[in-house]
């Protein structure tokens, strides 16, 4: 059974993610360029330093984005009073009942959102980002489908953290630092992709998509650190989405498409079906069950869209998916039924 959220709620989360879009270009410090890089166009921020010229990455050019930017001067005068309405909004969204970050989650996720990890390509993944979904399908999801986890992964793609030309405002080792992390060691010596803080278990790792036969450790320049490259792990965070974090007055972060979530649980629910990994499993075949459920119902031509793509991937990705939906017979339903 799907429960959907009031239109209320669902009218404060959309006010609250445009808000957060809006405040990201309330603060330039100079005047706006465009730049050409390969097939595609970027916003940066472009300012003087003394004697050197600073491009501080904005986003990809988008008609929304430059919408924005063409509005950039009302909206840093309004900034005050949309901090306010931003609080009120959170108020109205805890009233309604949604999933709010934990204290220790929403600090350290807030924490890399100020140092630019998110503006530069960083996208949240995981049961954290699954939280989030609530708002972007106006639906409510209960504790047991979304039990926190003390994880925080953030993926990227290596490519885009080389061609943006730019990093992050603050060393991310610092960063986690003050909030008294500590790097795990790694098996590749001076690379660090790992952080575990001491006295809330907090492990934050960061991902990138794997295009060779090994997962091994890649650097994310942009971000400063190593990460974990996995198989798969393109198609979940190709084309992100924009969301708020429930933490505070809201913090704008970046999560994967909700129909690329569902597909990829059930590969990686495959990959990791055995021995102490198997809990797991299951919840990631909860989770992209619910979600499956829900975008069959509300979306169907994004879920069917999405599903196709992964099938047409190649026999390992076939092979992964129909494993997982041997033990969903409802959800394999579900996907059989989309428009072709």
């Amino acid at each position: 059974m799907i429960h959907h959220h009031s239109a209320a709620g669902t009218a404060a989360w959309t006010d609250l993610l445009r808000s957060l879009k809006d405040s990201a270009v309330s603060g330039l410090r100079g005047a706006p360029k465009l730049k050409t890089i390969g097939r595609k166009r970027y916003w940066y921020d472009h300012y003087r330093i003394g004697t050197e010229t600073v491009d501080r990455y904005i986003g990809e050019d988008t008609e929304e984005l430059r919408s924005r930017l063409e509005r950039q001067k009302p909206i840093a005068e309004a900034e005050k009073q949309a901090g306010r309405e931003r609080a009120r909004l959170m108020r109205s969204l805890r009233a309604e009942g949604y999933l709010m970050a934990d204290a220790g989650s929403g600090q350290v996720i807030s924490a890399m959102a100020r140092a630019g990890v998110f503006r530069l390509g960083g996208t949240l993944v995981g049961t954290q980002a699954f939280r989030c979904y609530e708002g972007e399908l106006g639906v409510r999801i209960t504790f047991d489908q979304a039990a926190m986890t003390d994880d925080i992964d953030i993926a990227s793609f290596e490519r885009l953290s080389l061609v943006l030309q730019d990093s992050v405002d603050a060393p991310l080792a610092d960063v986690f630092s003050e909030l008294k992390f500590d790097p795990l060691p790694s098996t590749e010596k001076g690379q660090v992709w790992r952080w575990r803080q001491t006295d809330r278990r907090t492990l934050v790792e960061f991902l990138t998509p794997s295009f060779s036969d090994q997962e091994g450790l890649r650097e994310l320049p942009a971000l400063g650190v190593s990460a974990q490259s996995l198989h798969f792990l393109n198609y979940l965070i190709a084309e992100p989405l924009q969301a708020p974090l429930l933490y505070r007055s809201g913090v704008l972060i970046q999560i994967p498409r909700p129909e690329r979530f569902a597909i990829h649980k059930l590969i990686v629910a495959d990959r990791r079906r055995g021995g102490a990994d198997a809990l797991k499993s299951r919840k990631d075949r909860a989770q992209a069950a619910f979600l499956i459920e829900v975008l069959h119902a509300e979306r169907p031509d994004d879920l069917a869209e999405a599903y196709e793509t992964a099938m047409e991937r190649g026999p390992a990705w076939r092979a992964r998916i129909a494993a997982s939906l041997q033990q969903m017979p409802e959800t394999r339903a579900l996907l059989d039924s989309l428009p072709s």
